[in-house]
């Protein structure tokens, strides 16, 4: 493959806006941590993201060839029935000026799609992302996918068709060899983090 992909299945909107479904109540649960450092965190919890996951994969080219992304197609391998967990916000309140543009999933339906969504800078507008795109070396491409479902405990996974002179292929973006995951969280206790007391308080 031309290319490589680094794939951040981690990331909340506006560095803090983010929620996490997790089985232990409150009192074992340790406090909200920084977004670095949530992949370890929901490890630990075996935590699931609630409701929306939001994914950034980051595209270098090897070579001076370039590549063109011609395709980016989402695959739902399974669907459970959401598991009866907490919900714990990683941020009582947050907020910015800056909306990236995205592509967005409803994993709830028949056959998901990534639609392209413009964002927005303050009042200039961010264009949505729209392939093919151009790859190369001295260009990286960056890709944002918001996935969300209210109706299914969901396994997915994205796959990029890429095309270059040396040949073509489809690259499979996931977590780290396995499927990417979220949940709906609908009507589950949501719980957020009271920091003076240092408890976790249901809202």
């Amino acid at each position: 493959m031309p290319f490589t992909a680094a794939v951040r299945p981690h990331v909340w909107a506006h560095g803090c806006d983010h929620a996490y479904l997790a089985a232990q109540g409150p009192g074992a649960v340790p406090p909200p941590p920084v977004e670095a450092d949530a992949p370890r965190w929901a490890q630990a919890q075996r935590a699931v993201h609630a409701g929306r996951q939001i994914v950034e994969v980051t595209l270098h080219g090897k070579g001076a060839e370039a590549v063109v992304l011609q395709a980016l197609e989402v695959r739902v391998v399974k669907r459970r029935t959401p598991p009866a967990w907490n919900v714990y916000e990683m941020s009582m309140g947050c907020g910015g000026i800056l909306t990236p543009a995205v592509f967005r999933v409803d994993l709830d339906a028949p056959r998901p799609l990534a639609r392209p969504v413009a964002g927005a800078d303050g009042t200039r507008v961010l264009p949505a992302p729209q392939f093919p795109l151009r790859l190369s070396a001295s260009d990286p491409v960056v890709l944002r996918v918001e996935a969300a479902t209210a109706g299914c405990d969901c396994d997915w996974y994205l796959d990029l068709r890429w095309s270059a002179p040396s040949g073509s292929g489809t690259a499979r973006l996931d977590d780290g060899g396995r499927p990417l995951r979220v949940s709906a969280a609908t009507g589950r206790p949501r719980f957020g983090y009271a920091h003076e007391p240092g408890r976790w308080a249901q809202g």
